[in-house]
C-alpha cells in the first residue's frame, strides 16, 4: 500500500495517542473509567428521581443492546438503515465530486458500514481522504479502522475515542482543503429541539467557511409505517428497549426484573416524533446498589427511554441556516422516506 504524504502522516510520538502504523492513529480522549462511571451514575440518579422518569438513550448500548440494534436494522419494517444506504449508494459520487479531498469526520462511526460507500467513491476518483471516526467504543473504532485500511489504499485514519462534544471542540489539525463532518443514521432525531440547537452550534464552530456537513434524517410520513418500524412483529424493538434495564442491572448492581415491564412505542403526530417508554406492569421497588438508589414504580408508570423525531427538509434547512450551515443539496429516495442534507459552512456575508 502506498505511504501517505508526510503532511497527513500520523506521528508516533504523540503522548495522547497510540500510533498503529504509518496510516493509523487512535487517540483516546475519554475520561478515566471511574470518572465516566460517576458521571453516568449521576444521570441515572437524576433521571429516575424526577416525577416523570427518563434515561438517556446511551444506556441502550451495552454489548447486547448493540447486537439487538444491528438485528433491528435488518428487519423489513425498519426501513431507515437500508433506505439511507440506498441513497448513499446512488449519490456518494456526487458528494465526493462536490466536496473533493477532505478530512471526513464521522460522529458515531461504529463499523462504518454505510460510510464505505463514500470511501468507494473517493477511491474510484483517486482522491485522497483522511478519515476521522469518532466513537465512544475504542475497541469498535480500532477494529473498524484496521479493516478499512486493508480495503482502501487512499485512506489514512485518525480515530478519536470520544463523545461528540469533546471531538467537535478540538478536531485534529488538517492539511486537507476541506473538512466534511458526517452525522448520518438519523441520530439527530434522538435529540430534543434544544440539544439539537446546541449540537448545530458545535458543528458550525468546528467548521471553517467552505467546509461541509452531511446530515442524515428520517422524514415525516404516515403513522402506520413509523409505528411498525419501532414496534416490529419479531419483538426486537421491545427487547432492545427493555435491555436498557438489564444494562443498568449490570452497570449499577440493580434488580430490575424485565418480565415486570413492557415496551411501549407510538408516533406523536403533533410533535412529529416516535416516543418509546418502558412501562411497569406492577407496583414495585427497584434498587441500584452501586448508586445507593431506591426507586418506586407505580403500576402503569412509564419510564421515558427515547424519542425519534421526524423532519421536513425545508424547515430543517431554515434551522441550519441560522447556524451558518447552508443546505447545498438534498438527496432522498424515490418514496421520500429519508434524506441526506449536504450543507456548507457559510458565514454572514460570505459568497459561495
Amino acid at each position: 500500500m502506498p505511504v501517505p504524504s508526510p503532511s497527513i502522516r500520523p506521528k508516533s510520538n504523540r503522548p495522547d495517542g497510540q500510533a498503529m502504523g504509518d496510516r493509523l492513529i487512535v487517540e483516546n480522549r475519554m475520561a478515566p473509567t471511574e470518572a465516566v462511571a460517576t458521571v453516568a451514575g449521576q444521570d441515572v440518579i437524576v433521571g429516575l428521581s424526577q416525577p416523570h422518569k427518563a434515561l438517556p438513550p446511551k444506556y441502550f448500548y451495552d454489548a447486547r443492546g448493540s447486537e439487538l440494534f444491528e438485528q433491528i436494522t435488518e428487519l423489513p419494517e425498519y426501513y431507515l438503515t437500508r433506505t439511507e444506504r440506498e441513497i448513499l449508494a446512488t449519490y456518494a459520487g456526487a458528494i465526493a465530486d462536490t466536496v473533493g479531498p477532505c478530512d471526513l469526520v464521522e460522529l458515531g462511526s461504529g463499523s462504518a458500514s454505510k460510510t464505505r460507500l463514500l470511501f468507494n467513491a473517493y477511491q474510484q476518483r483517486g482522491l485522497p481522504l483522511r478519515y476521522v471516526p469518532v466513537d465512544v467504543s475504542g475497541t469498535m473504532l480500532e477494529t473498524s479502522a484496521q479493516a478499512l485500511l486493508t480495503e482502501y489504499d487512499n485512506l489514512t485514519v485518525h480515530g478519536l475515542v470520544s463523545t461528540y462534544d469533546q471531538a467537535l471542540q478540538a478536531l485534529p489539525p488538517t492539511d486537507s482543503p476541506r473538512r466534511l463532518i458526517a452525522f448520518i443514521g438519523s441520530t439527530l432525531g434522538n435529540l430534543a429541539p434544544e440539544p439539537e440547537q446546541h449540537f448545530f452550534q458545535h458543528v458550525s464552530q468546528a467548521l471553517t467557511d467552505g467546509d461541509y456537513f452531511l446530515l442524515g434524517v428520517d422524514l415525516h410520513k404516515d403513522t402506520a409505517t413509523l409505528e411498525a418500524a419501532y414496534n416490529d412483529s419479531q419483538g426486537l424493538s421491545a427487547a432492545f428497549n427493555l435491555n436498557m434495564l438489564q444494562h443498568l442491572n449490570w452497570r449499577f448492581d440493580g434488580n430490575f426484573d424485565l418480565s415486570q415491564f413492557r415496551h411501549v412505542s407510538f408516533y406523536n403526530e403533533g410533535d412529529r416524533q416516535v416516543e418509546m417508554y418502558i412501562e411497569s406492569l406492577t407496583a414495585q421497588t427497584i434498587t441500584l446498589q452501586a448508586l445507593n438508589l431506591t426507586v418506586e414504580f407505580a403500576q402503569g408508570e412509564r419510564l421515558f427511554s427515547e424519542i425519534s423525531r421526524k423532519f421536513d427538509t425545508e424547515v430543517l434547512a431554515q434551522e441550519l441556516l441560522a447556524f451558518d450551515l447552508a443546505v447545498r443539496q438534498v438527496f432522498t429516495d424515490e418514496r421520500r422516506q429519508f434524506a441526506l442534507l449536504l450543507c456548507q459552512k457559510q458565514s454572514l456575508g460570505m459568497g459561495i
